[in-house]
């Protein structure tokens, strides 16, 4: 065997989807241990003979996003409290809620996604919630948070029908998942 096969014995390996367990197990007399984790936003993966393959949770709902473990969503903000109608720009009342939001919370990492109701076109709301997850990413920012990622979902994932006032507005939020 060669210096690098030789120096490649075996790999760490990390379940983390609650407890932390190992598993080993010898192939060809090298001891490979794969390595299984769940990234922030609840996405699994595997990796074995020393990243050389392979794979991500390739699980897509009807509107092709990817379906995942629920992450920790530590705070849900309706958007109409924080933005105007047809805006991304936050209230200053907002900014406040969010700065002590983040300085509060204490989490890793977050992750800031954006949603709307199904008022305007598929691409406009993706557009709009985009902006607006962005704006809520920079108060946290702002406040020395460290952002794992910003998403923008549109209309996909409502949280309520559609059809009542009520519903689009429970619709229009932004989503906090924190990283702990």
């Amino acid at each position: 065997m060669g210096g690098l096969a030789a120096a490649a014995l075996a790999v760490a390996v990390t379940f983390s989807s609650g407890a932390a367990n190992a598993q080993q197990r010898t192939v060809i007399g090298e001891n490979y241990t794969p390595t299984i984790w769940v990234d922030p936003d609840g996405c699994e993966h595997w990796v074995m003979d020393d990243g050389w393959e392979g794979y991500m949770s390739p699980h897509t709902n009807r509107q092709g996003i990817p379906v995942c473990h629920r992450g920790n969503v530590c705070g849900v903000v309706n958007t109409d409290q924080l933005f105007r109608t047809d805006s991304a720009r936050i209230s200053a009342a907002g900014k406040q809620r969010l700065a002590k939001f983040f300085h509060d919370t204490g989490a890793i990492s977050y992750i800031i996604a954006g949603h709307t109701d199904s008022r305007a076109s598929d691409q406009y709301n993706m557009d709009l919630s985009y902006r607006r997850a962005a704006s809520v990413a920079r108060i946290a920012a702002a406040t020395g948070a460290r952002i794992a990622d910003v998403r923008g979902y549109g209309e996909r994932m409502p949280k309520a029908p559609n059809s009542t006032a009520a519903g689009m507005q429970q619709n229009r939020r932004v989503e906090i998942i924190c990283i702990r």
